[in-house]
């Protein structure tokens, strides 16, 4: 008989917890567990979570055929500056890039703005004689006898690694690639990030910044995932390890140590595409997906089942909504925005007498005041605790043992005595701030892309995803809210659903009436040799779907917009269709389009992926029947104020159909979830929970 078909693994390193999803050879969910984060070291929280996984499906490590990860890490890293000592070298006369920026403030009127820490001090910025053209020619020939003296000056300064950005590298990398050569023979130690491989795009700016971040978090990076690799392999895993990447696809080990900048907000795109998916499953056209853990809280736009995506996005802003405040790094991406918002976040009293929460967080260690491990200022789950909403029993799968009292006392201490209140306004006050923190986030995220929140289903997942959905559907609102099953460890599950992909965004410049199709032609076979050697690492078999961009622009704006192209080589007739999309995609944005008017192309995309499984179709809900539920507690009721009886409910004994009220709480192993009193909830056929505000409750 025929082997059955191998396991999967998913596992996602949070900032506060670890989640592991392991599912069968058909997609079916084994296992789940949710494990705190081991942050000195966080492969050991991985591997308890995959060995919980394992037993708790009476499975071996020979058995697993498929594993996916996604990390923090490289996030974290750049955040809390936890790097390499980096320098730079850029082509002679272009020593003060990153100094000049894009020549203009982020907040034109700010008396004392603060500046983005864009990592790399003049003092560390190295320059070298050369110089390439736009068009790949050699203006200056490359000096390579300055190179030993300046190998000494890196030495002297103790650089770790360099980011190396010569001017027009993407369109003739010779000179890069030679300093790099020279430079490893000199220095062995450094690691170098080139930017043509990291960033191959015009715009000097965007592209050091990603060197500079990729040249950042590599040691860190290399480090951990070769330490990953071998504790999992002495623990009996044989099959290859895929890392999740920010653009919703994976890729291998060996590429994600030498990109590693591609691996941030790797975890969250997970979710996103978990979000994706259900959309289409469910036939929901706009959607908006809400992912809440410990540390921060994520929101993302589906539109027709597809996650919004960008090429680029800023790291560490100096102010959290404003941009150009942050560090840019140009690579694919699932656009969304994440703040700091989650169960670990922080509540404090400001001089001023305002509730503040966030964006610190208790994280893992020492977490919540609840969780009994030495934290000693309040946080959300604390809140949430003395509000009657998760029970001290069964949390996080019951990997940890909740003490209310230590919640109440330093909710009381810290928020209540300050202002006057008592325990019970205390705790709402932090929910409340933190909720309308993540509100106006999602508000401004949807107004940033001409859209709005209230016409969109929201699916909600995370740890603490379920428990605030209908709280921020209401200041949202949105009307719909809907809970995949188990959304404790969503952005893992989204993993299983991502295929094996790569992307390559490169500059070469040319306007549509001098568009010479055989060398654009060769330029995409290039793109698709390099990516197919990274999808194939991954995925050795099956059929492989290609996407093509280009991005285009009328004469002398300064951005461009995304226009499909072909899937198969170019004939010199698809230049008239090149405009037409072009023309109608410019109308779509800006309600019209310049006649007469030249058209450029600066930029090209290829996206090599494998395929991914059919989805399944709606079920159908079965009989409307009332649920039962298991008992009851008492709350703090979001809508009224005052403490309320709640019917609690067990997710588990929920069935197609199933309808309940609010105020209710619908417990899992990994999360519950808040069905408000202005909420009414049922259960459909594939075990999705959709929560409804009630007619009347709200405009």
């Amino acid at each position: 008989m025929p082997s059955p078909p191998a396991l999967r693994l998913a596992i996602d390193i949070g900032g506060t917890f670890t989640d592991t999803v392991l599912v069968d050879g058909g997609g079916r969910i084994l296992a789940t567990a949710k494990t705190p984060t081991t942050p000195p070291e966080p492969a050991l929280g991985a591997l308890e979570g995959a060995r919980h996984a394992l037993i708790a499906a009476s499975a071996a490590w020979d058995e697993i055929g498929g594993f996916i990860h996604g990390t923090t890490l490289a996030t974290n890293a750049l955040i809390e500056r936890r790097g390499a000592r980096v320098g730079t070298i850029t082509t002679e006369g272009f020593r003060d890039i990153l100094e000049i920026a894009y020549e203009r403030r982020y907040s034109q009127y700010a008396i004392n703005l603060e500046k983005p820490d864009l990592i790399v001090p003049r003092t560390r910025a190295f320059t070298v004689g050369g110089r390439m053209n736009a068009r790949g020619e050699e203006l200056v020939p490359f000096d390579e006898d300055a190179v030993a003296a300046l190998a000494g000056r890196l030495e002297a300064e103790g650089i770790e690694a360099v980011a190396i950005c010569l001017l027009h590298a993407y369109a003739n990398p010779s000179h890069e690639l030679r300093l790099r050569e020279m430079l490893r023979m000199a220095l062995p130690e450094p690691v170098i990030s080139v930017s043509h491989e990291v960033s191959p795009e015009a715009r000097e700016f965007d592209r050091l910044c990603t060197t500079v971040a990729n040249a950042y978090i590599q040691p860190l990076m290399s480090r951990y995932l070769a330490d990953f690799e071998t504790r999992f392999r002495s623990a009996g895993l044989a099959c290859p390890i895929l890392m999740m990447t920010a653009s919703g696809g994976m890729t291998t080990l060996e590429t994600a140590a030498r990109l590693p900048v591609r691996l941030v907000e790797s975890g969250p795109a997970g979710g996103a595409i978990l979000a994706a998916r259900l959309a289409r499953e469910t036939g929901e056209g706009k959607v908006v997906s809400f992912d809440m853990g410990g540390t921060t809280a994520k929101l993302c736009l589906i539109d027709d089942g597809q996650p919004r995506t960008a090429r680029k996005f800023e790291i560490a802003r100096a102010e959290r909504f404003v941009k150009g405040s942050g560090m840019p790094v140009r690579i694919p991406v699932i656009e969304m925005i994440e703040i700091g918002a989650g169960g670990g976040s922080i509540a404090n009293v400001d001089r001023l007498g305002r509730v503040r929460v966030g964006p610190q967080s208790a994280g893992a260690n020492p977490g919540p005041a609840a969780f009994g491990n030495g934290g000693t200022q309040p946080t959300v789950t604390d809140a949430d605790i003395v509000q009657g909403l998760i029970a001290p029993d069964g949390f996080a799968g019951s990997s940890i043992s909740l003490n209310p009292g230590a919640a109440m006392a330093v909710l009381k201490c810290k928020v209540g005595d300050a202002l006057g209140l008592d325990l019970d306004r205390a705790a709402l006050a932090v929910t409340e701030i933190v909720d309308e923190n993540m509100a106006g986030a999602g508000r401004m995220h949807a107004a940033d892309s001409g859209r709005i929140l209230d016409d969109r289903t929201m699916i909600a997942i995370g740890g603490n995803g379920p428990l605030h959905a209908t709280r921020l559907a209401r200041r949202t609102r949105v009307r719909t809210v809907v809970i995949p099953k188990n959304p404790g460890v969503g952005s893992a599950v989204g993993f299983l659903h991502a295929p094996v992909s790569f992307e390559i965004v490169r500059s070469r410049y040319t306007t549509l009436e001098s568009l010479d199709v055989d060398a654009i032609n060769g330029f995409f076979g290039d793109m698709a040799n390099e990516a197919r050697t990274v999808v194939r690492a991954g995925a050795p078999d099956g059929p492989l779907t290609e996407r093509r961009v280009a991005f285009m622009r009328y004469h002398g704006q300064g951005h461009e917009i995304e226009v499909a192209v072909p899937a198969r080589d170019l004939e010199p007739t698809d230049a008239h269709g090149l405009r037409s999309a072009f023309e109608a995609g410019y109308s779509r944005q800006f309600s019209r389009t310049v006649p007469d008017m030249k058209i450029e192309i600066l930029n090209w995309a290829f996206r090599l992926a494998s395929e991914v499984p059919d989805i399944d179709p709606a079920h159908a809900a079965g009989t409307p029947s009332a649920a039962s539920p298991s008992g009851f507690r008492m709350i703090l009721c979001d809508v009224s104020g005052e403490w309320r009886e709640a019917a609690v409910y067990k997710r588990a004994d929920l069935h197609g159909g199933a309808r309940l009220s609010g105020p209710a709480l619908i417990t899992e192993p990994q999360t519950t979830t808040l069905v408000s009193a202005d909420f009414d909830a049922r259960v459909d056929g594939a075990g999705n929970i959709w929560m409804t505000r009630q007619d009347g409750a709200l405009p």
